[in-house]
């Protein structure tokens, strides 16, 4: 972050730490703060994610974070087990401030039930096809808080626009579905991206959690870190905080995402 006066103290909520689950194994991970800051780790919120509290009372005008780490992943098909849930599947079919459902957004999620027929894996899957094909992605032209008819309307969006639509349409059609933050190595090979990644999950009977990412129309696979979980991105949100002065601010962010030498030779 970089602020256009001095800020004299900035407190932040960050959720930028991944847990172990049958899918992933974190073998380390620490989260760097700026000169100066101290970070109370370790604690939780209702979903369960972890969430570090930073704080840094000094004057300051810029405000640099790291977060490094290494985690063991495997192809499970997207099916996700061994995480800890907090809340049933039915909670998951409230609607949130960024995913509720208008009338194209019914629209879709029925055209999407008509194609799949009544198997829930296989609504799943449509649902995912359909978002893919109906919003381009197109990062700069909507925004962290663009709810789901929004996006739709546009046609355009990124991978948290694709998710917020599969969430609305999903839980319209009476699948509990929920929002996950997480990161993605790429398949080009390129490591360094501008941002992280997001997906959904729906609870499918019989399997229990399934991932489904919209924007790429494919299941999580090894490729995939997850981070945390929620009902939309509001939940999710790597980093959210107060300040205290600093007018306007800049925020770049750059994530490398590789595979280690010792993973790739294993």
């Amino acid at each position: 972050y970089r602020y256009d006066g001095p800020v004299t103290r900035t407190l932040q909520t960050l959720r930028l730490t991944p847990r172990s689950h049958d899918g992933q194994e974190v073998l380390r991970w620490r989260v760097v703060p700026p000169a100066g800051a101290s970070v109370a780790a370790g604690g939780e919120d209702g979903f369960g994610n972890i969430v570090d509290m930073l704080s840094l009372e000094r004057p300051h005008e810029a405000l640099t974070l790291t977060v490094e780490g290494e985690v063991v992943t495997r192809d499970t098909q997207g099916i996700v087990t061994g995480a800890e849930e907090r809340f049933p599947p039915a909670f998951y079919l409230r609607p949130s401030p960024l995913a509720g459902a208008d009338a194209a957004l019914i629209a879709l999620a029925e055209e999407a039930a008509a194609a799949a027929g009544g198997e829930p894996l296989a609504l799943a899957h449509a649902l995912m096809l359909a978002v893919h094909g109906r919003i381009t992605f197109r990062p700069g032209l909507t925004h962290a808080a663009t709810t789901a008819a929004e996006a739709l309307a546009a046609g355009t969006g990124v991978c948290q626009d694709h998710t917020h639509v599969f969430l609305a349409c999903a839980r319209h059609l009476g699948l509990p579905a929920r929002y996950v933050s997480g990161y993605l190595l790429m398949a080009d090979g390129s490591v360094e991206q501008a941002a992280g990644h997001a997906w959904a999950e729906a609870f499918i009977d019989g399997l229990g959690w399934v991932g489904f990412d919209a924007a790429n129309g494919v299941c999580p696979t090894e490729h995939y870190v997850r981070i945390a979980t929620g009902l939309d991105y509001r939940d999710t949100a790597p980093v959210r905080g107060l300040r205290q002065g600093g007018g306007g601010e800049a925020l770049e962010v750059v994530v490398r995402v590789g595979q280690s030498q010792t993973q790739a030779q294993a």
